[in-house]
C-alpha cells in the first residue's frame, strides 16, 4: 500500500515538474494607459464591470453593516418592557 502511494507521489511530481510553462504577456502598459486616462471617472471604477460590481457590493455591505450596528445600539439603549 505504501509503495503505491509513493509511486503515485513520484508520478504527480514528475508531471508537475515536466509540464511546459506558458509565456505570459506583460499587460502592465495597457493597464497603465487605462488608469492614467483623464476621463473624469474615479480610479476605483476604471477597471470595468468587475470593479463596479465589487464597489457596489462593498458599499451595500457597508451600509447594511452600519444599519445593523445602529439597530443593535438603539436596542441596547432602550430599556426592555417587563411583561
Amino acid at each position: 500500500m505504501l509503495r503505491h502511494i509513493t509511486n503515485l507521489h513520484q508520478v504527480f511530481r514528475r508531471q508537475i515538474s515536466s509540464s511546459v510553462r506558458r509565456q505570459l504577456e506583460n499587460k502592465v502598459p495597457e493597464k497603465q494607459k487605462i488608469f492614467q486616462e483623464a476621463n473624469g471617472m474615479p480610479v476605483h471604477l476604471k477597471g470595468g464591470l468587475g470593479d463596479a460590481v465589487l464597489y457596489r457590493a462593498t458599499m451595500g455591505l457597508t451600509v447594511l453593516g452600519t444599519a445593523c450596528v445602529i439597530y443593535e445600539l438603539v436596542k441596547a439603549a432602550v430599556p426592555q418592557k417587563k411583561a
